[in-house]
C-alpha cells in the first residue's frame, strides 16, 4: 500500500513539476544530501516539496494530502525553508486562513514572509554601514590627514539579493528543519554584520580657498585629505565566512535561489543558464533606425564581449544589465560605452551580484552617472511607457520568466511601430528585430523589481 501511495504521489508531483516549467539546479557529486535537497535541486520547488514531505511523511501526513490537491497552484518551495517561507513543516496551515487552506497555497502569506526577511536584512545592512563608518572615523582620527571624504555607493539604499540570503541559510541548515525560522536566520546574519562592508582609502592633497579668520581675506590652503570608499563584501562573504558553505551546499543554494526568484518573478537571477562559454560572431556596428531615436545595439554574446569578465562571472552569461546600459548610454549620451566598459563600471561601483547578474539599482545609477534623466515606472503605467517611446526616450525593463528569459533578464524598449513595441534584447539579435505586444511585456515584467522598476524611462 505504501509503495502504491508513493508511486502515485511521485507521478502527480512529476506532472505538476513539468507543468510549472521550473528550473533544474545541479547537484555536484559528493556527500549524501537529503531527499528534500535533491528534490529542490533536481526538480524545482515541486520536487523540493515532494522530497521534504515524503521524507517526513509520518510527521506531516496532513501536508501530503494538501500537496497532492494543490499541485497546479503556485507553490514556493526551496525546501529546507519550511519556517522561512510558510511557517514550518509542523505549521503548514495558516491560523488566519479560512477553510483550513494551507499557507503553501497562500501567495500573500509567502510574500509577506519574504518581505519581513527583506526588512530584517535592510536593518542589518544599515547596522553594517554604521559599524563600518565608526571604523572609518577611528582610522581618520588616528591619521594626520586634515579632512576626510567618504564615497558611499549605498547611501540611498543597500544593494543585496534577498533570494540568495534565504537560499544560503536554507542550504546551511540542510536537513535541520526543526530549527529553521526567520529569527534564527536574522541571528546568524547579525553575527556577520560588522564585516558586511569594508573600505579602501587613498590620500591626496587638495587646494582649498578659505577665509582667513584674522584678516577676513580669502587665501589658498593646501590640505591633506583621506578618501574612503565603502565596499559591500557581497553575498559571497556570507557564503564563505558566515555560513561557510561547502561546494555542495553552495550548489544547492544556487538552485534554491533560482527557484525562489522564479516563484516571486522578481528578475533577480539573470544568468543565461544555456550559455556554455561560446559566443556569436562579431555583429559589427549595428544601429537600429526604425524608432524615433537611433539605437546603438550591443549583444552580450558577441565574441568581442561574451568572454570578458563581469566580476568573477562573464558578460556572456550574466551581463545583460551592463549591456543594456551600454546600449542606453551609447544611444543617448553622445558617448560610446561598450559592454566591457559598462561591466567594469558596474563592478567597481558595487552593482554586480555574483552568480546573479546585476542589482536592479544599476539601471538608475548608470543613467545618472552619464548625465541622463531617469525615472522608475510600474506595470500599471503603460501610457507613460508609450508616451516616453513616442517622445524618443528609451525604457529599460527587467523581465521575468517568459518569452525573453527563463529567469530574469534586462532588455531595452526602443520605440513603437504599428502599435507594437520595438526592443533591443542584449541576448538576442533575432528578438530585437521582432515587434512585441506591450501587454505581453507588461505581463512578463518582474513583479518584485527593486530600485523603482520594473521599467526605467531614460532620456
Amino acid at each position: 500500500m505504501e509503495n502504491e501511495q508513493k508511486s502515485g504521489l511521485s507521478e502527480t508531483l512529476e506532472t505538476g513539476r513539468t507543468a510549472a516549467h521550473m528550473v533544474h539546479g545541479a547537484i555536484k557529486t559528493g556527500k549524501t544530501v537529503s531527499g528534500a535537497a535533491k528534490g529542490a535541486a533536481a526538480g524545482g520547488p515541486y520536487g523540493a516539496v515532494a522530497g521534504a514531505v515524503w521524507e517526513n511523511r509520518r510527521l506531516v501526513g496532513k501536508i501530503i494530502i494538501a500537496i497532492i490537491a494543490l499541485l497546479l497552484i503556485p507553490v514556493v518551495f526551496v525546501v529546507s525553508l519550511p519556517a522561512v517561507i510558510f511557517g514550518g513543516l509542523l505549521n503548514a496551515f495558516s491560523s488566519t486562513a479560512t477553510f483550513d487552506i494551507p499557507i503553501l497555497n497562500n501567495n500573500t502569506a509567502i510574500v509577506e514572509n519574504v518581505t519581513e526577511i527583506t526588512s530584517i536584512i535592510d536593518e542589518i545592512m544599515a547596522g553594517g554601514l554604521e559599524d563600518t563608518m565608526k571604523q572609518i572615523e577611528t582610522d581618520f582620527a588616528a591619521s594626520d590627514a586634515d579632512e576626510m571624504e567618504v564615497v558611499n555607493p549605498y547611501a540611498d539604499h543597500p544593494l543585496y539579493n534577498v533570494n540568495q540570503f534565504i537560499a544560503m541559510y536554507c542550504a546551511y541548515k540542510n536537513e535541520d528543519y526543526a530549527s529553521i525560522s526567520i529569527s534564527d536566520m536574522a541571528g546568524i546574519l547579525r553575527t556577520g554584520q560588522s564585516r558586511l562592508y569594508s573600505y579602501t582609502q587613498t590620500e591626496e592633497s587638495r587646494t582649498m580657498i578659505k577665509t582667513d579668520p584674522a584678516t577676513g581675506k580669502e587665501v589658498s590652503v593646501t590640505e591633506k585629505w583621506r578618501v574612503y570608499t565603502l565596499v559591500y563584501n557581497g553575498e559571497t562573504y556570507f557564503s564563505e565566512q558566515v555560513f561557510m558553505l561547502n561546494e555542495e551546499q553552495a550548489a544547492l543554494a544556487d538552485a534554491y535561489a533560482q527557484n525562489l526568484s522564479l516563484f516571486l518573478e522578481d528578475g533577480m537571477m539573470q544568468g543565461l543558464t544555456e550559455w556554455d562559454g561560446n559566443s556569436i560572431l562579431s555583429l559589427g556596428d549595428v544601429r537600429f533606425t526604425d524608432g524615433v531615436t537611433e539605437v546603438v545595439y550591443y549583444n552580450q554574446l558577441d565574441e568581442r564581449y561574451a568572454g570578458k569578465p563581469y566580476g568573477t562571472d562573464h558578460i556572456g552569461s550574466h551581463g545583460c544589465g551592463p549591456t543594456s546600459m551600454a546600449i542606453i548610454v551609447s544611444s543617448l549620451s553622445g558617448q560610446t560605452v561598450d559592454p566591457v566598459a559598462m561591466a567594469e563600471w558596474s563592478y567597481r561601483n558595487g552593482y554586480w551580484c555574483k552568480d546573479s547578474g546585476s542589482y536592479h539599482a544599476l539601471i538608475p545609477a548608470a543613467a545618472r552617472n552619464w548625465g541622463l534623466n531617469v525615472s522608475g515606472c510600474s506595470v500599471s503605467e503603460p501610457q507613460r511607457i508609450l508616451d516616453a517611446l513616442a517622445d524618443g526616450k528609451l525604457v529599460v525593463a527587467i523581465m521575468s520568466r517568459g518569452h525573453f528569459t527563463k529567469s530574469g533578464h534586462f532588455i531595452v524598449l526602443r520605440g513603437i511601430q504599428n502599435g507594437k513595441i520595438l526592443v533591443a534584447d542584449p541576448a538576442s539579435y533575432s528578438r530585437s528585430g521582432q515587434l512585441w505586444d506591450l501587454s505581453l511585456i507588461l505581463r512578463e515584467a518582474s513583479r518584485g523589481a527593486a530600485a523603482g522598476g520594473p521599467f526605467w524611462i531614460i532620456g
